[in-house]
């Protein structure tokens, strides 16, 4: 879904994605090279330290120095950003996303319908926030229901489900003042799970779940044709990991920090899993009470779980998850929707769930350069 859009300048071939999370500022820039997307740079900067805490943990920044970070960022040798222009990404937890019924009639009168209905969802005046909303496709079991229905001798009035997604303006406003304080140009906005969904997913009919695990929280989409269906966040991230082991094995949160990211829940260390467990099984509970959810309202299994975010750099995450899960479970490989470098292979499959929002971001840019 596109939303909330400026027209970007048709001269520039690269893009930018700008992903400003709660632990950490990721950026990925993209050339068109004969049709195809090819990654130019990428790079990330903690948040922590602009805090006076670990790297890892999730941070409230003022605007000044999240511009300060972004800015230090850009200026690393190793990074080269050469374009201005960037798509920007908004956090899930910043916007209001509903579903709503309403009567099967033309774009132009949604057009005017829409707003008035998605007064009763949102919980602030309609004028202080950006509305965006899009027909959700119908599903072949929809079609066949109507035509079942078309056959009785009442006829059902038809319907079709409307997708509304709504940022407070002042979310809009915080973000742009990042960007522009940054010295960029923020050529469009957009949620988080959009831009996911644009570098991690392929075309397919069958439901699918993402599972974005963030420093401070993890966060559940399940998708079904492109359009969210279910969103759940569960309060438990990678920091809790960091300050579990803290505590279970007697060592400095940076001590801690580093054992997560070089061991993880390999099995290599039975005290580390059993510490890391105490963290994962508290999310994989709330999983599948969201994927049970989910199968007994719409009648339908996921197909596959998508790891995503820096937490599920985890080793042995998807071992663990798959066993919890009984689906199949994968981690997001963002980068192969772009040509690289060989040499980077290894590194861009290992990092490459960090990067897909910021991936879809540049994705997204570059189609509408044309």
């Amino acid at each position: 879904m596109a939303l909330f859009s400026n027209i970007f300048k048709k001269d520039d071939p690269r893009a930018l994605g700008v992903d400003i999370g709660s632990s950490a500022i990721k950026i990925v820039q993209l050339r068109k090279k004969n049709g195809q997307a090819v990654l130019e740079t990428y790079g990330e900067l903690a948040l922590g330290p602009y805090a006076g805490v670990t790297i890892g943990q999730a941070v409230q920044l003022p605007p000044d120095k999240l511009s300060t970070a972004l800015s230090d960022l850009m200026k690393e040798k190793e990074v080269n950003v050469t374009t201005r222009r960037c798509g920007v990404s908004i956090p899930f937890s910043s916007s209001l996303m509903s579903v709503i019924e309403m009567p099967e009639v033309s774009l132009k009168q949604l057009a005017v319908m829409v707003p008035i209905e998605a007064r009763k969802y949102i919980p602030v005046p309609i004028a202080e926030v950006t509305l965006d909303w899009s027909v959700i496709p119908k599903s072949q079991l929809k079609i066949e229901e109507e035509d079942a229905n078309d056959s009785m001798p009442i006829k059902a009035v038809p319907k079709m489900e409307v997708l509304t997604v709504a940022i407070h303006k002042q979310t809009l406003s915080h973000y742009q003042d990042i960007i522009t304080t940054a010295g960029l140009e923020p050529g469009f906005f957009e949620i988080e799970i959009f831009s996911t969904m644009r570098s991690v997913l392929d075309q397919g009919l069958k439901p699918m779940m993402i599972m974005d695990m963030g420093a401070a929280s993890t966060k559940l989409y399940i998708m079904e044709r492109g359009i969210v269906r279910a969103s759940h966040t569960i309060n438990r991230g990678s920091q809790d990991i960091t300050s579990t082991l803290s505590r279970s094995l007697g060592m400095t949160p940076e001590q801690a920090e580093i054992l997560k990211r070089s061991v993880g829940a390999s099995g290599e260390d039975p005290k580390v899993t059993e510490a890391i467990l105490l963290v994962l099984d508290y999310i994989f509970a709330e999983v599948n009470s969201v994927l049970v959810a989910f199968e007994k309202k719409h009648n339908q299994t996921v197909a596959k779980a998508i790891l995503v975010g820096g937490g599920s750099a985890l080793k042995g995450l998807a071992n663990l998850a798959k066993d919890s899960f009984k689906t199949e479970v994968e981690a997001g490989m963002p980068f192969n929707k772009v040509a690289a470098p060989a040499f980077l292979e290894n590194i861009l499959k290992e990092t490459g769930p960090e990067f897909a929002v910021a991936i879809g971001l540049a994705l997204r840019k570059l189609a509408d350069e044309g």
